[in-house]
């Protein structure tokens, strides 16, 4: 479990946001990166002043239809992740229940529409976040790159999951140099037991990503390290490296 952010201030004076989220209103892709810096800067740490601008995001991304909502969402999407990494932020869900609800309506309604792989992966992270879905929020838009760092849990060695245009292996070495030991993963059945995992591949057949469906039994399907031989399951390892706290990933 990440430790929770120090309440500091955000950079500049809270008094600038309403005109920053105006200027965000009229540009989302040009204002993007200063509202974030100033709102959620490195993406994992957030203020009162964040949250209370999740209403004017809500109303900013309703106005714009889905194919020009990205940028709105992504600004969104980290501020309510980071909700739950501090006590400040944990009543942020109750309080601003409606935007986030808002929220999350927009962005389903946005991964219905045609989108690249990369893109997808990034608003259904927006989306479980709206949604409260932890460790998934956070990490599938490294399903989308293809690859994933992880440690055996029975040696330690590091390993590369690869899932994707390079195949499906784990290795232990530099596999771009084609001489890597792999061992292939083995995907998990399509019909999925109840869990976020067959919640996730459902929902991208629903939404037109096919590709990324697959790429999801993989994700929740077994591996086994080249070093030692231990097989382990893949989402096993990869919500290990983002929330290394025991128990059942996901939700």
């Amino acid at each position: 479990m990440r430790d929770s952010p120090a309440p500091e201030a955000p950079y500049g004076s809270a008094a600038d946001v309403p005109a920053l989220l105006d200027r965000f209103a009229a540009d989302p892709p040009g204002v993007w990166a200063e509202l974030m810096d100033r709102l959620c800067p490195m993406l994992d740490t957030a203020f009162p002043e964040s949250f209370a601008a999740l209403p004017r995001l809500a109303r900013i991304a309703a106005a714009r239809p889905p194919a020009e909502r990205r940028w709105v969402l992504a600004a969104a999407g980290p501020i309510v992740r980071c909700a739950r990494w501090s006590a400040a932020g944990a009543a942020v869900r109750e309080t601003h229940a409606a935007a986030i609800a808002e929220l999350a309506r927009l962005t389903d309604e946005c991964l219905r529409s045609p989108l690249g792989m990369a893109e997808y992966a990034g608003l259904l992270q927006d989306a479980l976040a709206f949604e409260g879905v932890a460790v998934w929020d956070e990490c599938l838009e490294r399903l989308a790159e293809g690859e994933y760092e992880v440690a055996c849990p029975y040696c330690g060695v590091n390993l590369f999951l690869v899932i994707g245009d390079d195949g499906f292996f784990s290795c232990a070495d530099d596999y771009a140099l084609g001489e890597a030991e792999r061992t292939p993963l083995r995907p998990a059945d399509a019909a999925l037991p109840a869990g976020p995992g067959a919640r996730l591949h459902a929902r991208a057949l629903a939404d037109g990503q096919p590709a990324f469906a697959e790429r999801l039994l993989y994700l929740f399907g077994q591996g086994a390290c080249t070093h030692c031989g231990t097989e382990f399951a893949v989402a096993d390892r990869v919500a290990d490296v983002v929330s290394p706290d025991p128990g059942a990933p996901g939700s």
